[in-house]
């Protein structure tokens, strides 16, 4: 064997040993196959039996009986809460303008007790319409109730209603000859129609 054929097989002989021992054994590798077995556990109650599986699914159904009965009850009481409270908003929806009528209200006693304690017709009187006028224009300012005036109106029966009706030769068309109760609107809408006088031309 020459000096070049048994560095080879030296060296192959090197190469094969180095291999050898950086490659697992089979039985390395069986036990690291095990191990990672044991570390995959299975899930809880795998190995229960039947009556115990059925056991726990009776305390988990009983569970979410209850946190449903609880659930219900607190949905009960919010909704009588707000049916309360919704209740509460009906009843006192008119506090803000009652509070507005109180003081005139007030204005009308004091001016009874000066017409009862007086003489002075004329200032009775004034004192009355300023007091209607006060009413008048902090209901419309504030809450936007205003009066109309019909009279020299052409008549419209969605306004208007027509409490006596008079042929007359001086108009054309049915017309708004006098106001008997006055009408009124809120925000634009007609709450009441004002009570009238309507003349009717001749011809119709």
């Amino acid at each position: 064997m020459s000096n070049d054929d048994a560095q080879a097989e030296v060296k192959t002989g090197v190469e094969a040993e180095n291999n050898s021992s950086e490659m697992p054994s089979t039985d390395a590798i069986a036990g690291a196959d095990k191990q990672a077995g044991s570390e995959i556990s299975s899930p809880a109650g795998a190995d229960a039996t039947p009556e115990e599986k059925i056991a726990e699914l009776e305390i988990r159904l009983a569970e979410t009986h209850d946190q449903l009965l609880r659930k219900a009850a607190d949905f009960d009481n919010f909704r009588k809460r707000m049916n309360q409270e919704k209740q509460s908003a009906i009843e006192y929806a008119n506090q803000s303008l009652l509070l507005d009528i109180i003081p005139i209200i007030d204005d009308f006693e004091r001016a009874i007790q000066a017409g009862e304690n007086g003489s002075d017709y004329n200032g009775f009187l004034e004192g009355i319409k300023m007091i209607e006028k006060r009413l008048a224009s902090q209901l419309e300012a504030k809450w936007g109730l205003k009066r109309f005036n019909a009279a020299g109106e052409p008549f419209d029966p969605n306004i208007h209603e027509a409490l006596f009706m008079e042929k007359s030769p001086d108009v054309t068309e049915a017309t708004v000859q006098e106001d008997l109760v006055k009408g009124y609107t809120l925000k634009e809408r007609v709450i009441r129609a004002a009570k009238v006088k309507v003349l009717m031309p001749e011809n119709t």
